[in-house]
């Protein structure tokens, strides 16, 4: 695969500093840097992002995670490695990058089960990374970006 264009971040430096700046502000809070990775994972997987899947596998490897957290997180319903805040988060990605895909976007359900987990802080964090690699996604999706090219 062969990229359309270079990345768009690169071509407006404020965009990747805007970016980059949402990240920071989305994980500096108190929910683990680990579950921030591990949805940004998931929402790559949904969006067929393959830049974005290669990246976030290869970070959260180099961050000490198993190999069959990794692997597991397209499965995380069925799998067995993952806590039950983690699978929360997990569920909310997927719920938050499918906005299209029922009724209700964010069922009240999903919603309840996450504020169980999370404070309203958290929550916000959450919401903020998963906007935020929802966009990175459509940018690389868009213009092709080939995995391995970040």
């Amino acid at each position: 695969m062969q990229a359309r264009m270079t990345n768009p971040v690169m071509v407006l430096p404020d965009a990747m500093r805007a970016l980059l700046e949402l990240g920071r502000v989305a994980q500096s809070g108190t929910v683990p840097e680990t579950t921030h990775r591990l949805i940004h994972l998931r929402v790559s997987q949904i969006n067929g992002c393959g830049m974005c899947v290669d990246m976030h596998s290869r970070e959260l490897k180099e961050s000490g995670e198993k190999d069959e957290r990794i692997w597991g997180v397209g499965a995380w319903r069925e799998s067995p490695y993952f806590s039950d805040a983690e699978r929360t988060a997990l569920e909310l990605a997927e719920c938050v990058t499918r906005i299209a895909d029922r009724a209700e976007a964010v069922p009240d359900e999903v919603w309840n089960r996450a504020a169980e987990y999370y404070d309203e802080e958290e929550l916000s964090s959450l919401l903020l990374s998963i906007a935020a690699i929802n966009v990175w996604n459509r940018i690389n999706v868009a213009t092709r970006q080939p995995a391995g090219s970040s």
